[in-house]
């Protein structure tokens, strides 16, 4: 077990590394000639324990790595799939990219936001959806799309809104 504090930065709860959350970043480590190269890897694997990646995590993440913390967060906060601050039970990704932008997203993103009552980057207050964008989810041919965790929905009109969203609790 790993616990950190850091004297950096003063606000930032002291952090404990599970050890399962260690012996597996450590073996996502070993596929790569460089430890960095597993940055993303070690992210997701704290963030499927917690639902996002603290900041007291950084630094024992980091330190697992041999990378700066300062390096790591960069990382962190680069990746939209990687979440910096607590998000909903069921993440709601709208693409807004340019095929899905012809295709009207607009009106299924305000679908959503109808129906769940929050814009985008907020949460609802029973935790249950978070709002993001996101620049593309790769199926430009079915757009408008949106992932749901890790479930894409395509060719999506507003009306299915209602109803697919009442499947994620």
């Amino acid at each position: 077990m790993i616990i950190c504090t850091d004297s950096n930065r003063p606000n930032v709860e002291p952090y404990v590394l599970a050890d399962e959350d260690r012996a597996e970043i450590e073996h996502h480590i070993h596929h790569y000639d460089d430890s960095r190269a597993a940055s993303i890897d070690a992210l997701k694997v704290i963030q499927r324990r917690h639902g996002w990646v603290p900041d007291g995590a950084i630094q024992p993440v980091a330190d697992l790595l041999g990378i700066s913390a300062p390096d790591l967060e960069g990382v962190a906060t680069f990746y939209s799939l990687i979440f910096r601050r607590p998000v909903g039970r069921n993440v709601i990704k709208v693409c807004d990219s340019i095929a899905c932008h012809l295709m009207d997203y607009e009106v299924v993103q305000d679908a959503i936001i109808k129906h769940i009552n929050v814009g985008l980057g907020e949460t609802t207050a029973d935790d249950r959806y978070t709002l993001l964008p996101i620049c593309c989810l790769g199926t430009c041919d079915k757009a408008p799309a949106i992932m749901i965790n890790d479930d894409t929905h395509t060719n999506l009109t507003p009306e299915q809104i209602p109803a697919l969203l009442e499947k994620y609790v």
